[in-house]
């Protein structure tokens, strides 16, 4: 649903991606195939306060269930790769990974596009807050689209607080909705 109501939404061929949450890097795995597949020249930037344990990795079956096994080595590069490094895995993809919390986020007018993969507001509500969220968009380009599988009230009351645009969009499988906030363009004058 990222890769549908994100990565498809943006319009440039090279493009920098931030995702809120690594976690186990399926959404980076995809978005690598995605890159590959729509020539697609991606950046991405994964934060993760507490990285995948090695004993977790090898129980993943990615590759298998998304029926690429030409890709086992990227993916196996996305986790290998060191921290707080570039890692260029293909032509169209690097890959730089932050171990830090996203309260720590700093970044200004560097990203077209947001995955924020947190765990639910329920579980960490500190991370889904305006002060976040103005993290987050002060980290965005102009048109920027952060995407969330997040609905809750609280959490599209926070971005638009901050200046999104938010827009309900029918949720994956088990969800009902889920969110994609825009960052406004500059006004023109005339």
């Amino acid at each position: 649903m990222f890769i549908d109501n994100g990565l498809s939404v943006v319009k440039e061929k090279k493009l920098s991606v931030l995702e809120m949450g690594l976690g186990t890097g399926l959404n980076a795995f995809i978005t690598l195939l995605e890159a590959k597949k729509r020539q697609l020249n991606i950046d991405y930037v994964g934060i993760e306060a507490y990285p995948v344990l090695q004993e977790e990795l090898e129980q993943l079956n990615f590759v298998k269930a998304l029926e690429v096994p030409d890709q086992q080595r990227n993916f196996n590069k996305i986790h290998t790769c060191s921290w707080e490094k570039v890692c260029r895995l293909t032509d169209h993809f690097s890959i730089l990974k932050k171990q830090k919390d996203f309260r720590d986020v700093m970044d200004m007018d560097c990203f077209d596009l947001i995955y924020f993969d947190a765990f639910g507001a329920r579980v960490q509500p500190e991370l889904w807050t305006e002060t976040v969220f103005r993290s987050m968009f002060n980290a965005l380009r102009a048109e920027g689209i952060l995407v969330t599988y997040a609905a809750k009230g609280s959490v599209r009351r926070a971005m638009l607080a901050v200046g999104f645009r938010v827009e309900r969009l029918p949720g994956p499988p088990g969800k009902r909705e889920m969110l994609r906030a825009i960052k406004p363009g500059i006004a023109q004058t005339s």
